[in-house]
């Protein structure tokens, strides 16, 4: 076996050892925490504009993705590539936004030539680098410290450790971000109308309710008729009405057990024995999210919706709500 293969059986030790050095940068930007990050993030907060990210090389990659987290919980934000600044895309800026901008060094010089511009125009800057004395950070009004004892590359050439802790603090300002302006889940959901998320956080219980042929039965409805009902169905439920409002709900559950309960005596019970007389009820515009709340706390699968009148329009089971 040539060395090659011998390092072949390795790869599983250098991944961990890999992750390890990463994990251990990030955790050791909390103490790197000071007043400038409150500053950013106030900054951003009170920002009437726009949140321009700006970087180059691996820092602009992870700029457009801070850029992207940024906007899709309530700040919004876009990454400008400083080379292409003096080519026309600095008539995207002006005086209301606040610039992002990243560089482990602090001494790029593309960046650095974007600066003064951003500087004539009184817009404010945040600084991210590893480095406090850095002219990115002489000329920031609030500067990022991100600094990474070594990059988890081997050589300690290769971005990694540096590009991964600067990720994690452009997401660190987003979630503080949302913390401060209470972001909410349909407030993502308006950012995310496409997709598996933004769907199941916009759906609500009208969009997904059985309303027709619902088994509905009288409460003095023996339980051997109501058996049929209930599985006829297809819910596994029948839903007692009374003065066209919902007084009750049995589930085959509920027949299971008041047949091992009564034995013989079962077919002389009615439905009012056994209904539950508090089911859980929706309104028809609850989120599709919310009732998924509540049966996993309360261990059902199935809500009732009614109106505010307790009317019954429908029925929503866990199946629904798989979107």
């Amino acid at each position: 076996m040539n060395e090659a293969e011998q390092r072949l059986m390795q790869v599983r030790a250098y991944a961990t050892q890999c992750i390890k050095e990463e994990a251990e940068a990030t955790l050791n930007l909390i103490n790197q925490l000071d007043e400038n990050f409150d500053k950013a993030v106030s900054l951003m907060f009170h920002c009437t504009g726009k949140v321009i990210v700006t970087g180059v090389g691996k820092s602009g990659n992870i700029g457009a993705k801070i850029a992207a987290t940024l906007s899709s919980t309530g700040t919004p934000a876009f990454f400008v590539n400083p080379l292409d600044v003096y080519h026309g895309d600095l008539g995207v800026m002006t005086k209301d936004d606040v610039v992002l901008a990243l560089s482990n060094s602090g001494q790029t010089d593309e960046l650095l030539r974007f600066i003064p511009m951003v500087l004539h125009m009184n817009i404010p800057i945040i600084g991210m680098s590893a480095n406090p004395n850095s002219l990115l950070a002489k000329y920031s009004t609030a500067h990022l410290k991100v600094w990474v004892e070594k990059e988890a590359c081997p050589l300690n050439l290769a971005p990694t450790s540096s590009t991964t802790a600067a990720l994690v603090m452009g997401d660190a300002l987003a979630i503080a971000l949302m913390r401060v302006r209470n972001f909410k889940p349909q407030d993502f959901a308006q950012f995310h109308p496409g997709g598996e998320l933004g769907k199941r956080l916009l759906t609500t219980a009208q969009d997904v309710m059985r309303s027709d042929e619902l088994p509905i039965i009288p409460k003095d409805m023996h339980l051997g008729e109501a058996i049929i009902h209930v599985r006829n169905g297809k819910l596994g439920l029948g839903v007692s009405v009374e003065n066209n409002k919902v007084i009750g709900l049995i589930t085959d559950g509920d027949i299971r057990r008041a047949m091992e309960k009564w034995q013989a005596k079962f077919f002389d019970q009615t439905v009012e024995d056994i209904m539950t007389r508090t089911p859980k009820m929706v309104l028809p515009n609850t989120k599709i999210t919310e009732i998924q709340s509540i049966m996993h706390k309360y261990k059902i699968h199935t809500v009732l919706v009614c109106d505010k009148e307790r009317k019954l329009l429908g029925v929503v089971d866990h199946y629904s709500c798989m979107l």
